[in-house]
């Protein structure tokens, strides 16, 4: 450790590097760990109006993940299904859009690594960035003008003969799932990219001279190295897609509530800070899970996704 800081400084210089760590250190306190500690404190707070926190009446208080669990005390189910339903459904979802992704990305990413060359591989790369150019809620909003009852894709299925009347896309979620899957696409697309990139091609051409088949080359040599890229990318993707929240108000069908939804409307609609905030924790926890699960699963340690 003492020769990484040492190596730190001599590439930076002094000043430099002390801004650099400053600056990341003001960072993380004061947009990360402040806020986050401030949500915690609130979550086990009872609900009272602003002028009574810090007060004898803004007392610590489990009521508002009973509530999560349990539901209202008056309910008569033994738990709050539609919340927990609605949790899990997110969750669910959000790992479903991971996988896309990933089936989607690895081939892109491998072809623009090792088979893209010169302007091909320039173009490909302007191409994957240039639409991110216009604003995420008009991205989702031409996600709903495609797939809705009169949009392109439903005209373009009836003009072929294929439908007999339009599909209802919003309702199964499969606008919502693909707006979900294109919103953060790229931030698979790049850390798969770059672990990718890394690979000594000579591997790949010593495993094809030993006859092995495409498969097996990607199996077996490819992806084991691009472990840390796909762990990568595969937190992003899941984080941002559990935490949405414009996407899923905009291409959800009526049955489609995602969580975030419910963390807004305790926020907003409800003025219920507290709830809002011990359900936000929760949503944290989980992603935070996911996270630990991924590196676990890929054998990946934490500085190797960071890279």
């Amino acid at each position: 450790m003492t020769n990484y800081w040492k190596d730190f400084f001599r590439k930076n210089g002094t000043a430099l590097g002390l801004f650099l760590l400053l600056s990341v250190a003001v960072w993380m306190l004061v947009m990360i760990i402040l806020p986050q500690l401030y949500m915690l404190d609130f979550s086990f707070r009872a609900n009272v109006p602003p002028p009574q926190w810090g007060t004898e009446s803004h007392v610590y208080t489990l009521e508002h993940y009973k509530y999560l669990i349990y539901g209202n005390v008056n309910s008569t189910d033994a738990f709050n299904y539609i919340d927990l339903g609605v949790f899990g459904r997110t969750i669910l979802a959000s790992i479903f859009v991971t996988l896309i992704d990933v089936c989607l990305c690895y081939p892109v990413a491998y072809y623009l690594a090792h088979v893209a060359r010169g302007g091909w591989g320039r173009l490909m790369v302007m191409s994957l960035i240039v639409p991110f150019w216009v604003n995420e809620l008009l991205r989702a909003f031409s996600f709903k003008v495609m797939f809705g009852a009169s949009g392109v894709i439903n005209n373009a299925l009836i003009s072929l003969g294929i439908l007999d009347q339009p599909y209802d896309f919003i309702r199964e979620n499969v606008a919502l799932y693909s707006g979900l899957s294109y919103a953060y696409i790229l931030l698979m697309i790049f850390p798969i990219y770059n672990a990718i990139e890394s690979l000594d091609k000579n591997q790949i051409e010593a495993a094809r001279d030993l006859g092995s088949p495409w498969w097996r080359i990607h199996w077996r040599v490819v992806i084991p190295h691009a472990k840390p890229g796909i762990t990568s990318g595969c937190t992003m993707v899941f984080m941002l897609t559990a935490g949405a929240l414009a996407a899923p108000q905009i291409l959800g069908g009526p049955s489609s509530l995602w969580f975030t939804q419910l963390v807004y409307k305790w926020f907003n609609n409800s003025a219920n800070w507290a709830r809002g905030s011990a359900y936000a924790l929760v949503l944290l926890i989980a992603c935070i899970i996911f996270v630990l699960l991924m590196m676990r699963f890929f054998k990946v340690r934490l500085g190797e996704i960071a890279r």
